[in-house]
């Protein structure tokens, strides 16, 4: 371990009860609640305080389980629906603000993709939950419902779906109020600093949250390439985020604060991390552009991309392996909206381990049973171990 950068608190002591490694996201949020529940916490991130090495740097940061459970497994929009009412309770301790809102998705399409409607409605309808579809979690709106639910948006779209529970937030300002709060809370932190997987940091209890930087030690994961574009567009005033569906790249355009928007389409697999592409480029600002022509005028801010860590299933997972290290991965593209409910399960299980509630295969699976995120627990310990355990 090189350690080129730190800010260590003096209290922190020689073997603290955690060491979380990797501070994008889940990390923040995994070490923020471990030192809030009263343990010493040390982190360990090869990027900068701001997190702008991470993948939640580049992240639109939107909070939309029922539109993403046109695509996603339950799973995901379980945790995703959970995380949506807890963001508030996190913000709210957090010692700096950031910007969070909760005016719902709209969805609209051209009338030559009014197919991809139709395949969205029974993709949701079928895969969400009960609670997200009642009481007007779903509706339908005309040219003229449209036109008042988002005023720049008026002409342009026949029918749409407003989702009007679902929300975003400004995924820098988060990281930084993050960073903010670790210090507040007397986390060691330690960044621009290289982990070295066979000289971890000294712990009681480890855990592993560096996304595609743990493949190393898990050689299953991989990474989807996301481009997106920042941009600033005074005048148009959209006050929600859009999502354009579309066969081949369907667009969201996410509003931040200081006119300020977030376009996004693109997966590409693959761990390719150079910049933009001019294909890609064209692609999401045309789409933009087709949403509201006001984009044309729009100041490229940034065009940046990252890589989203993921497993072979697209599903999250926090893994044991029968002795005392967590690895918490695999958010992929859905990290802001699911983090709160993965780094509070992770939380929960890692003190667990530090209490000694869990020393074993059968206390695992205890826990597992008791946690509503059982899909998302799994104990790597070699399978001896188990059987042993079992008999």
């Amino acid at each position: 371990m090189t350690a080129h950068s730190s800010v260590v608190s003096p209290t922190i002591p020689s073997t603290p009860d955690f060491a979380v490694l990797g501070g994008g996201l889940c990390g923040r949020l995994v070490a923020w609640r471990l030192a809030g529940a009263g343990h010493s916490v040390a982190l360990y991130d090869r990027g900068d305080p701001a997190g702008s090495s991470s993948a939640a740097w580049v992240a639109a940061a939107m909070l939309a389980p029922l539109a993403e459970a046109a695509v996603a497994e339950p799973l995901i929009v379980g945790l995703g629906a959970t995380s949506l009412e807890e963001w508030p309770t996190v913000l709210a301790a957090l010692p700096e603000p950031v910007f969070f809102q909760r005016n719902g998705t709209l969805v609209v399409w051209h009338h030559a993709d009014r197919s991809e409607a139709s395949l969205f409605e029974r993709r949701v309808r079928a895969n969400a939950p009960a609670q997200l579809l009642a009481d007007g979690g779903l509706v339908g709106v005309d040219g003229n419902t449209l036109a008042l639910a988002e005023p720049a948006l008026a002409g342009r779209f026949a029918t749409g779906w407003l989702l009007p529970r679902e929300g975003q937030l400004d995924n820098r300002q988060v990281l930084r109020a993050l960073a903010a709060g670790l210090a507040a809370r007397g986390v060691a932190t330690h960044w621009n600093t290289t982990i070295d997987d066979a000289a971890l940091p000294s712990a009681r209890v480890t855990i592993d949250c560096r996304g595609l930087g743990a493949k190393p030690v898990m050689p299953v994961l991989r990474g989807i390439r996301g481009e997106v574009a920042r941009v600033q567009a005074p005048g148009i005033g959209l006050t929600r985020p859009v999502r354009l569906l579309h066969p081949r790249y369907p667009l969201y355009v996410a509003p931040k604060q200081d006119d300020v928007y977030v376009i996004g389409a693109t997966e590409i697999e693959g761990e390719d991390m150079s910049p933009v592409s001019v294909r890609s480029a064209l692609e999401l600002l045309s789409a933009a552009f087709a949403v509201h022509p006001g984009f044309g005028e729009a100041r490229i801010l940034e065009l940046n991309t990252q890589c989203r860590p993921t497993l072979p299933d697209h599903l999250p997972a926090v893994m044991w392996d029968g002795v005392n290290t967590l690895r918490v991965n695999g958010l992929y593209r859905h990290g802001y909206m699911i983090a709160p409910e993965v780094s509070k399960t992770a939380a929960e299980l890692a003190c667990a381990l530090l209490a000694g509630q869990v020393t074993d295969f059968d206390g695992f699976a205890a826990l597992r049973k008791a946690s509503p995120w059982a899909p998302m627990l799994h104990c790597t310990a070699p399978h001896e171990l188990a059987s042993a355990s079992q008999s």
